[in-house]
């Protein structure tokens, strides 16, 4: 009896009914005046709430304020936002290679190579066995062949093809060589003797490929020619050029020094390569 009782207390309260009204605080003239009930009031902000809750998510859903919504991006962001990462992705590739391909130009640099990796007579005989072939007996004109081939220099920096004239070479500094190039003590380089802070210029145009600081040689510039050519300049004091950059022949470079583990007094170290064999700069340079 008593829970219905509540029930129609509380059935009453809603449907109470109550007069809103807006009066005139001057004359208290009645302005406005509405009936209504807790139960209407109660629908009212119900219906509304879900009409704002509908508007605002189609306000977001179909117009660009949706940009200005965290979690949301527009149709553009997301096409640029997919190009970057395709171009990130092949940048980090090329980035993998040259990385690779200064890794085999050190190890070319600081000779740690294998030269039995590229004998060509080793190969031979290795398909020679596979093929379990009887052996050849080399024609005249085929000794004679060989032999012209092996006096050759195999060091030879200019092909047949090229010609001086069109590949000149600059001397990075002047002065007295100290210590020539040697194969038998392996060193693939001339010192010459400089004063301090002495210019050092690029033997030729070229790429600057390596431009840092080491312990043994302190700053070490290292170009990319043509003809697959590569000159090197070790124990600098100072360098002016950064990897990447573009170089003209006789352009300043680096700056002489006495830097680095190795270094006896100031001097250049001065290497060339070509094709990943040393070739000895005073065949070509004229230092003095």
């Amino acid at each position: 009896m008593t829970t219905k009782k509540k029930e129609k207390k509380f059935t009453k309260k809603l449907l109470h009914k109550y007069r809103l009204v807006i009066l005139n605080e001057d004359t208290f003239e009645e302005r406005f005046a509405i009936k209504l009930t807790r139960l209407n009031v109660f629908v009212i902000v119900a219906i509304s709430s879900i009409l704002l809750i509908a508007a605002t998510t189609l306000l977001i859903a179909f117009t660009s304020l949706r940009e200005f919504i965290p979690g949301y991006s527009s149709a553009a962001l997301k096409k640029e936002a997919t190009e970057l990462h395709y171009k990130t992705d092949s940048l980090q590739q090329v980035i993998t290679m040259n990385e690779r391909y200064y890794s085999s130009i050190k190890k070319v640099l600081t000779g740690d190579v294998k030269t039995e990796e590229l004998n060509k007579d080793s190969i031979i005989n290795a398909v020679q066995n596979e093929v379990n072939t009887e052996r050849l007996v080399p024609s005249k004109e085929d000794s004679l062949l060989r032999e012209k081939v092996a006096k050759e220099d195999k060091y030879n920096l200019f092909e047949s093809a090229i010609s001086a004239t069109n590949f000149v070479l600059f001397p990075p500094v002047s002065g007295t060589i100290s210590e020539g190039y040697d194969v038998e003590k392996k060193h693939y380089a001339v010192d010459i003797v400089v004063a301090k802070d002495t210019p050092v210029k690029a033997a030729a145009d070229g790429t600057v490929i390596f431009a840092e600081w080491t312990a043994e040689t302190g700053y070490v510039v290292v170009l990319e020619h043509s003809h697959e050519l590569i000159s090197v300049y070790k124990h600098n004091g100072a360098i002016t050029k950064e990897q990447g950059d573009l170089v003209k022949g006789g352009e300043v470079i680096a700056m002489a020094g006495n830097m680095g583990e190795y270094s006896t007094g100031p001097h250049l170290h001065f290497e060339l390569w070509n094709r990943g064999y040393p070739v000895n700069p005073t065949n070509f340079i004229d230092f003095n």
